[in-house]
């Protein structure tokens, strides 16, 4: 195995799936590395669906290929799934069974050994939190109780990846927070792929982010990295007594000026240009009250509203 892969748990090259004359995801390439959360985005009909489906196995590409933890999954999917556990955006439960029933029928479905069964099941409810509902029916629990038998599902038969599909949706704010915490202390032993519209979940959970857009990768690299995405040619400028928007606009090297509130404003360079100084000299000499001059963070909703935004050349 090359180098580069002995750390990936996922290795995915050139996927790509068309539906007759529609491609929904186009010659996507990436990796997946061990103890990594990824956060995986992109807006309806961006492919990321498909992809999530073509890495669990549910749906083959019509060119590219799959492996995961080494494993070729079309060449040997039974051995390739035994690595993957996933949660569905609708959480595949049986709710007349008891919580203790299902996770039970879960393990032998993934072929844990009956000696390693009972273990399994009862780890996976306290690494979940379900130790006290064990005896009771899923269909009387709670959503978040039933978020969490979904994820106990997922894990029951130790799987180095976890595929996590809108795993907080419809929980309210506190199983939310308990939800997140569970899914930052998967990625301590798996590798974890959260798919989810809730930005500031990504930003808070996980180690990098993956953006889909017409079925092509536009984005790919950590969180840290987000932050200073574009950042290089945006600044915050605090002026006390600011001048009219236009004023600031018409400073040589600014594209364009923002205010974020009335003393605070977010100034974007021109191509090749840097205002900086001229801001400066500007502010002190029109007496702006200039208190605060930065480098502008990105966020992740500024990252995606960007790049999804943007429309394919014909």
């Amino acid at each position: 195995m090359p180098e580069q892969e002995t750390d990936s748990t996922i290795s995915a090259r050139d996927l790509t799936r068309s539906f007759g004359n529609h491609i929904a995801v186009n010659h996507v390439s990436f990796q997946l590395r061990r103890g990594e959360v990824l956060g995986f985005l992109g807006p309806n009909g961006a492919g990321k669906t498909t992809t999530m489906q073509m890495l669990t196995g549910n749906l083959a590409p019509s060119r590219g290929e799959v492996r995961i933890c080494g494993i070729d999954l079309l060449d040997e999917p039974v051995r390739a799934k035994a690595h993957i556990g996933y949660l569905p955006e609708v959480p595949p439960l049986y709710r007349e069974l008891t919580v203790d029933e299902f996770l039970t029928l879960v393990a032998k479905l993934h072929r844990v050994p009956p000696a390693r069964r009972r273990g399994a099941v009862t780890a996976a409810k306290q690494r979940c939190g379900l130790t006290i509902v064990g005896g009771r029916l899923i269909g009387a629990l709670s959503k978040g109780y039933q978020q969490r038998v979904g994820i106990a599902q997922a894990i029951v038969h130790g799987p180095d990846i976890v595929i996590l599909d809108e795993p907080t949706v419809g929980l309210d704010p506190n199983q939310i927070r308990e939800i997140r915490g569970l899914i930052r202390e998967l990625g301590g032993a798996h590798s974890v792929i959260l798919s989810t519209h809730i930005l500031p979940e990504v930003e808070a959970i996980c180690d990098r982010v993956q953006i889909m857009h017409h079925g092509n990768l536009v984005y790919n690299d950590t969180i840290a990295a987000l932050k200073q995405f574009e950042s290089g040619a945006t600044l915050l400028v605090g002026l006390r007594r600011a001048p009219p928007l236009a004023e600031l606009a018409a400073v040589p090297g600014v594209a364009a000026a923002d205010a974020v509130d009335p003393t605070l404003f977010r100034i974007q360079f021109s191509a090749g240009a840097d205002p900086t100084d001229a801001l400066v000299k500007l502010a002190t000499a029109r007496d702006w009250g200039l208190y605060q001059l930065q480098p502008a963070q990105t966020k992740l909703e500024d990252v995606f509203v960007n790049l999804t935004r943007r429309e394919e050349s014909p």
